[in-house]
């Protein structure tokens, strides 16, 4: 268990966004003075510019065998900037960190939702607050009026996350070379061995009016294999529905749960405790 709690008074927030998007950074700049969140900008890591360096720290096959689909520069340059911000996160003085790309849009509850799952860091090691895809979610309990969950299919989306420095510290040694998306790879919390929850429903999305500088525009950079050239893919698709259930019956978390571990608090002693700390 925890000392104390966590709060905002705890946090880092990193926000990536590359250097040619700034309507994007000035959104989310609006966006966060309003929420009175102060940020790192991280200079997103241009996959496309730096290609060929990024490519000798990804294994091109093993992507290609995982995925499904060819890898982008887009993908390994987003991958790339993930790890880099975990890194600048680890070397702050910060508890946690929020880390967020440059398209989300937070709903009027973000912030309480923020505040609930600080204060109830005692349950996860990553967690989410939008997703883009969140397959069979396993209730592990109530915060305050959020259903903490884990998941048996796909959870994928990292655009609004909070992360603790120990998982960060553990986990960086083991996240080279690339062989998936950076949400793929989190998706093996069975492997690196550590609670991915979700907090729903989520507080937050992501609207980039279908331009991503990542699968271009209505993802036309996004180049499937032919079916039967997928099916490695399909096969490891299976068995990660088998690997994810197995890792979470083994921590007595596939049973769903609807326990109230915390009942939450308000964004009035959040804010008294952030601004004592300052």
């Amino acid at each position: 268990m925890s000392d104390a709690p966590l709060t905002r008074a705890d946090m880092g927030v990193w926000l990536i966004n590359l250097d040619k998007d700034q309507d994007r950074l000035g959104q989310m700049t609006a966006q966060l003075d309003a929420m009175g969140l102060n940020y790192t900008r991280f200079a997103a890591i241009n996959g496309k510019e730096q290609a060929e360096e990024l490519s000798k720290r990804a294994d091109a096959d093993a992507y290609a065998r995982n995925m499904g689909s060819p890898i982008l520069p887009g993908k390994m340059g987003c991958y790339a900037s993930h790890i880099a911000v975990w890194e600048a996160f680890v070397a702050s003085d910060a508890k946690v960190a929020l880390i967020l790309e440059d398209d989300v849009v937070f709903h009027d509850d973000f912030l309480e939702s923020l505040d609930i799952a600080l204060a109830g860091a005692d349950h996860w090691d990553t967690i989410r607050f939008n997703s883009i895809r969140a397959k069979m979610p396993v209730s592990q309990g109530k915060l305050g009026p959020y259903s903490l969950n884990a998941y048996v299919g796909p959870f994928t989306g990292n655009a609004t996350y909070l992360l603790k420095k120990d998982v960060a510290r553990r986990l960086l040694p083991n996240l080279w070379p690339q062989t998936r998306a950076f949400d793929h790879e989190l998706n093996r919390f069975f492997r690196h061995d550590f609670r991915q929850m979700g907090l729903e429903p989520f507080s937050s999305h992501v609207d980039d009016g279908d331009v991503s500088s990542i699968t271009g525009t209505g993802f036309a950079l996004v180049k499937k294999f032919k079916w039967y050239k997928r099916l490695p893919h399909y096969r490891l698709k299976a068995a990660n529905y088998f690997r994810r259930a197995a890792w979470l019956a083994r921590n007595g978390m596939l049973r769903s749960k609807h326990d109230t571990l915390l009942h939450g608090p308000s964004l009035s002693q959040s804010a008294k405790a952030l601004t004592k700390s300052q």
